[in-house]
This record gives C-alpha cells, structure tokens and sequence, in this order.
C-alpha cells in the first residue's frame, strides 16, 4: 500500500499555481480544498491541476459555511451538494469530502442525509465520503457509532481532533472501541487535537507527546483496516489550519508557529512511521 500526501489549502489564499512548487519540494502529492463557489472559478483551476498533473480532492460544504445555517433544511444540504457536484465535475477530484449537515439533527436524520448525499454522488459518478466534524454530522463519536450501523454503504474521512475536543480527552481507554468506524474509513485528515482544543500549538512539541501518540495510532489502525479491505493507495491530509485553530500570543494575535511548517512536519512524520509499517508488513 501506498500513502499519498495532499496539501491542504486552508489558510492560504495564494494561487494554486504558486503553490503547487512546494507541493512537489515536500514529496506530495496532491490539493485538498474547497469547491470554488463558482463555475469560472472551478475551470480556471481544472486548468492548474490539469496542466500541472496534481490530483485534487474536493471538499463540498452544504448550509453554508463551516458552521452550517441553522434554519438550512436537509433539502437545502442536499441541494448544495448537488450544486457543489456540479460545479466540481471539470474540476475531476478523487472524491468529494462532505462536510455536511447540522449537529442539532438526529442520528436518524444525520443517517437519512449521509443516505441522501450517498445516493446523489454515486448518481453522478463520484465517491462522497463524509468527514467527523464539529457543528455537522458526526460532531461525536457516540453518535457517530449509531449512524453508520444505519448508513451500510458509506464511507468516511476521519477527523478524530474534533471528536477528543467534544470528549474533553484522548480516547483511548480500554472501553473505546472505534473498529466499526475505523472500518468504514476512506481518507485520514491529520491534525493533534488535544483535549480542550482541535489543534496543538505544534505537533512534535513534548508537552503534547500523547496527544500525538494517540493520533498515530489512531491512524496506523486505519491502515491496517485499509491494508485488509485491499487498499492500494491510502490518502492523508495534514490539516493545521487557522481560524481559531492556530495558537496566537495575548495582545498581538501573532501565530505560535508558521502553518505550512506544522503540516510539512505532519506529512514528513508521517510519511516516515509509514513506511516503518510498511517494512514490518513486509516482513511478518
């Protein structure tokens, strides 16, 4: 199995074509970003990733913004989705990463949508799969458990920071048991959360050790269920970002650290413990 590193484009407002070089300098191999909001837009980077030859998986939000509008209806979500999949077509992504839904909406209704939403991608030719995300769908990982037990065909992208911050702690005591979601999982976004934020100040710092020992492990189980389902490519995301994310110092709001450092040093890390897995399954 190979692992491929796609960069994320949160926080950076640059043209794609600018960044693409340091894409490439640090040994990924893709974009993960969200679907222009308009179809000239959507062309102009088709172009980029066409011309370049850099694969892109689209990241489709539904009732808004990232915190979605509260009087959105399902019908609404599941329009959006629509219109997202449409713009996003010329645009040829692996996937399409659904950020989707409310969090005030039931197991039920979460179910219903992620049903929806599955049924609207494979109708159009494209694999949706639906990430863990605070405000949306899957904000938990208790209900997240009892929505995909009603979900039989849907996959899933793992954000696991979120849920250590609704938890207020690593989940890793003996009673949590995530095999019927790791199962389920098709794309890893990477990002230490902690237990009272989404987002270390820097992943290799020491004070925050378990932290990133809970996340790696995390993550290698899903290889080893990918490994087992018959994956040949896993995907991964590193996804330090800002907005609230990134710690900034008192009084003069100046970042703790520099974003695309911490998701360089993600992918590099984890592009090393990789491939000590990889050697080890060779030679078991």
């Amino acid at each position: 199995m190979k692992l491929e590193l796609f960069r994320t484009l949160w926080g950076d407002q640059r043209d794609w074509q600018d960044i693409i070089p340091e894409i490439r300098e640090a040994g990924f191999t893709g974009i993960e970003a969200r679907i222009p909001g308009e179809a000239s837009v959507c062309k102009e980077k088709a172009l980029v990733l066409q011309n370049e030859g850099i694969p892109y998986i689209a990241i489709a939000l539904t009732g808004g913004g990232v915190i979605p509008r509260q009087s959105a209806t399902m019908d609404e979500h599941l329009d959006d989705l629509r219109d997202a999949l449409r713009r996003a077509d010329v645009m040829h992504p692996h996937f399409i990463n659904v950020l989707g839904g409310n969090d005030r909406w039931s197991a039920a209704q979460q179910a219903d949508f992620i049903n929806a939403a599955h049924e609207i991608g494979r109708d159009h030719g494209c694999k949706c799969v639906f990430e863990t995300h605070r405000s949306r769908i899957l904000f938990s990982p208790w209900i997240t458990l009892d929505v995909l037990r009603q979900c039989p065909d849907a996959e899933f992208t793992a954000d696991i920071s979120h849920w250590v911050v609704v938890c207020e702690r690593l989940l890793n005591d003996p009673f949590d048991n995530f095999d019927a979601f790791i199962n389920r999982v098709h794309h890893v976004q990477a990002r230490t959360g902690y237990d009272q934020g989404p987002q270390t100040p820097h992943p290799g710092a020491p004070e925050y050790k378990d932290a990133l020992n809970f996340h790696q492990d995390f993550w290698k189980s899903i290889w080893e269920s990918q490994r087992r389902r018959g994956y040949t490519v896993t995907t991964m995301t590193p996804e330090f970002g800002p907005d609230g994310y990134l710690h900034t110092l008192p009084f003069t709001n100046a970042p703790v650290a520099d974003l695309w450092e911490l998701n360089r040093w993600i992918g590099t890390e984890e592009k090393r413990l990789f491939d000590v897995w990889s050697q080890e399954k060779q030679e078991a």
